[in-house]
């Protein structure tokens, strides 16, 4: 690209050159020529004028005022009735030469003929030729040399472009945010940066779609597999009914989870699917849910605080916070697990303790970041869980590091409202 931008830039001068420059050399030329006609001939008029008055006083010409009226080089015959030609200046030999005619009024019918070597006149038509030619060469020059910057700066920019856009095809989204002063360029700089930019947010929305899918899916699937275990080792047909209808909840529960990641409700600042639920039962599910494996843990599971309350939220997700602080005091706690619920203003509050270790003072409030894990865990939970929480409106906080409590709040329902 940049060897056919010069090339046509330069070839475009070159016309221009040619189509200036011959025309421009060829009126130059019969300038100087006509400009040395016209000196030539205003020099043999007054020669020939200055020798008819002096024939008019007397027969004999004044040959050193002549010579005064002729240009250095030139060469002048003077001829007049009943005397022979008198020859003046410099002779002449070089061919071809320039004269010029003065022809003289009766009766002394005088001429003169003053003659020019051609050979200063060709030296200042070359030296004309030479500074067009010169020029011109200039001008292709500088063409060139404009032309291979303007290439050059042309074609980095496009080399830049498709190098971002090769990147983006490889997988790597990152926008490069560079600009080059040439308006269409940049505007399509422009828009491959915004397209660098929303398909890294849509890779990384991908990602944490799927790590968040996979953590999601694990807390029901442990319990689902929990339930199974149960019913295998069950010898009572009721225990067998019973536990058949645990893992019945836990299938409705894993797919509440799925579809609420397909539809992808926890992207939005507040939950559309919330609505007014009983705090009590989700607590009593969820320690139904969990007794058996904190019970083989050797642990209890306590309520305490206010009963009958009502808040506004999304029951699976909900739930899924309570297990998610269920599975994480399981995994990281010891001792008696105390879900304690309680009201504060407009918010009702679940919190979940249990007299474990706690949280490392290094970790503190990054508890809630991914990725961020003081055991061998993957550091999703509490993040997502605190997503599901603040997409129903809500929060979930870590009210004390040691021993640990986690609270999430909800927005209390008012039945006036």
């Amino acid at each position: 690209m940049r060897r056919r931008m010069i090339k046509s830039t330069v070839s475009a001068v070159l016309i221009v050159v040619i189509l200036l420059g011959v025309p421009l050399a060829i009126i130059d030329v019969m300038r100087i020529s006509e400009a040395e006609h016209a000196a030539l001939n205003q020099e043999v008029q007054r020669i020939g004028f200055l020798l008819d008055q002096q024939l008019e006083t007397s027969n004999t010409p004044d040959t050193d005022a002549l010579k005064k009226l002729l240009a250095p080089g030139h060469s002048v015959k003077l001829t007049y009735q009943g005397h022979d030609p008198i020859m003046l200046g410099q002779t002449i030999t070089d061919r071809p030469a320039s004269s010029g005619t003065y022809y003289g009024p009766a009766p002394k019918h005088v001429t003169a003929v003053v003659t020019e070597s051609w050979s200063p006149t060709m030296a200042r038509i070359r030296s004309s030729l030479i500074l067009v030619v010169g020029v011109a060469v200039l001008a292709t020059v500088a063409a060139c040399g404009v032309a291979f910057l303007q290439a050059r700066r042309l074609s980095r920019p496009l080399s830049d472009l498709a190098q971002t856009a090769e990147r983006l095809g490889s997988g790597d989204p990152r926008p490069r945010h560079r600009r080059y002063g040439i308006p269409e360029l940049d505007r399509v700089a422009e828009v491959i940066d915004h397209t660098a930019e929303r398909i890294s947010r849509m890779l990384a929305t991908e990602r944490r779609l799927a790590a968040d899918a996979s953590h999601q899916l694990r807390t029901p699937l442990t319990a689902l597999s929990m339930r199974l275990e149960e019913i295998i080792a069950a010898q009572d047909l009721m225990d067998v009914k019973e536990e058949a209808a645990i893992a019945l909840t836990q299938v409705e529960r894993l797919t509440d989870v799925v579809q609420r990641l397909l539809t992808d409700a926890r992207d939005s600042r507040r939950s559309t699917s919330t609505v007014p639920i009983d705090v009590d039962m989700v607590i009593r599910q969820q320690i139904f849910e969990w007794r058996p494996a904190f019970r083989s843990a050797r642990r209890p599971i306590r309520v305490d605080g206010v009963r009958g309350l009502a808040a506004v939220a999304t029951p699976g997700a909900f739930a899924q916070v309570l297990a998610t602080l269920m599975e994480n005091s399981l995994m990281h706690g010891a001792g008696p697990v105390t879900i304690r619920t309680r009201t504060t203003g407009g918010s009702v509050v679940v919190e979940v303790c249990d007299e474990g270790p706690g949280v490392p003072p290094e970790l503190g409030a990054r508890v809630f970041e991914r990725s961020v894990s003081g055991r061998a865990s993957t550091g999703l939970g509490l993040t997502v869980a605190r997503e599901l929480a603040e997409a129903d409106g809500g929060r979930l906080e870590l009210l004390q590091q040691r021993p640990p409590v986690f609270a999430v709040f909800l927005a209390a329902f008012d039945p006036l409202m």
